[in-house]
């Protein structure tokens, strides 16, 4: 495998790891060390407002807790806005101002995107309408026909999205003064030097808008794979919103069941080793082999 390899496990602190975090992180730093490469931890705080004190730290101390620690200095978002004040303004005239309100889109949504987010109708393209200000900084999207984003997702194959229909023209500095996550991560993973981004599959409805930033900022797009998510007994994905239970620290045996738990869920089977350090010995191997054998399947 090769040996040119930066991923990354990046959670936001509104609140402590959850069973579906932790599938994630544990995908991550599998990949990494299955590929002989680095694993780095960002903090995704860039919207403040949701953060919750200390959650950042918590689950810092959770991953190094179960043998998960970052080969870099971590990173907080909230502490590198001028990268993405610089990264918009790079953008030029594909960002335009926006005076729309929340109603104002809801009611002319040209549809939903496959995240949920509303398709904006473009309304304010060509300049805002006398006596707006600026509520939001957008990118515009390419026209229909021009607007194809495709890309090779290592575990869910071709996957192709029609931004002008499917997403329309996103946010990049939100109403509240935050820059966009879409903005952020694309900016992040760039200046980090991220090669392969391992995450959620609720994620991946946002790959084809993070291409296209990408194309625009001339910077490398990494390699992708989305794992399935966790989901509750409602068929919800698990999250804050859905009360998912937290993994919470405690003796090493709680934490193997844990990582097992996950390792399981991914499809990896083996038997519950007696140490964190055997967990891994046994599940680097593992993914590696199952990342094969799905190669060799085509």
């Amino acid at each position: 495998m090769s040996t040119t390899y930066i991923g990354r496990f990046a959670p936001s602190p509104t609140g402590p790891l959850h069973a579906g975090s932790l599938v994630a992180a544990v995908a991550s730093y599998l990949d990494a060390r299955a590929h002989h490469g680095e694993w780095l931890i960002r903090i995704e705080d860039i919207d403040e407002g949701r953060s919750v004190p200390g959650a950042d730290q918590a689950i810092l101390a959770l991953l190094d807790s179960l043998g998960m620690q970052s080969d870099r200095e971590v990173v907080w978002q909230s502490r590198r806005k001028d990268l993405y004040a610089a990264a918009a303004e790079r953008l030029g005239a594909h960002a335009y101002p926006c005076g729309c309100n929340r109603r104002e889109i809801l009611d002319s949504r040209l549809g939903v995107a496959p995240d949920g987010a509303a398709i904006y109708p473009g309304t304010c393209r060509h300049g805002l309408a006398p006596g707006r200000s600026m509520r939001s900084l957008r990118l515009r999207v390419p026209e229909p026909g021009a607007d194809t984003i495709s890309f090779v997702d290592r575990f869910a194959g071709l996957t192709t999205q029609h931004l002008a229909s499917e997403s329309g023209d996103f946010v990049l500095l939100r109403g509240d003064g935050y820059w966009a996550y879409q903005l952020a991560v694309v900016v992040d993973d760039a200046e980090q030097g991220v090669t392969d981004i391992v995450r959620g599959f609720d994620l991946i409805d946002s790959t084809a808008r993070q291409i296209y930033l990408q194309r625009l900022l001339k910077v490398p797009t990494p390699r992708y794979l989305h794992v399935p998510v966790v989901r509750n007994a409602n068929g919800e994905k698990l999250s804050k919103q859905t009360e998912a239970r937290a993994v919470l620290p405690g003796d090493e045996a709680a934490g193997i069941d844990a990582l097992v738990e996950a390792a399981h869920f991914l499809g990896l089977a083996f038997e519950r080793p007696a140490t964190l350090a055997r967990f891994w010995e046994r599940a680097i191997p593992a993914w590696a082999a199952m990342l094969e054998a799905r190669q060799a399947a085509g």
